[in-house]
């Protein structure tokens, strides 16, 4: 069963898109409301070994309707949703979100450490 997956940073680059999925994806614009973007301080040793950026783009949920992120929606298998698990840094979590589109599909987001 296939999944769809919202990208709003690095997941929508080919470059990391190859080395995670050995594939290009191919996706659609999207947009999720009620949420921004902030950048915070990324800690995890492992996730900057990988030469990331120490500061990376994650989602807060403000409700606000008027908040919104343009993103790209992208259909992965079940197998590449857990890849991107161990993309990750270890303080963010998987969560399904309703799409403007319509489509319900998993975002990251930072939890607090």
């Amino acid at each position: 069963m296939n999944e769809f997956l919202f990208s709003y940073g690095t997941l929508q680059q080919e470059k990391t898109q190859v080395e995670l999925f050995g594939r290009k994806l191919q996706g659609t614009i999207d947009e999720l409301k009620g949420y921004k973007v902030v950048a915070i301080e990324i800690k995890d040793e492992m996730f900057l070994l990988r030469g990331e950026e120490k500061f990376q783009k994650t989602l807060v949920n403000t409700k606000n309707e008027n908040d919104s992120v343009k993103g790209m929606i992208f259909e992965i298998t079940e197998g590449e949703l857990f890849f991107c698990d161990k993309y990750e840094p270890v303080n963010y979590k998987r969560i399904k979100a309703m799409l403007q589109s319509g489509r319900e599909a998993w975002i990251y987001l930072a939890i607090s450490s």
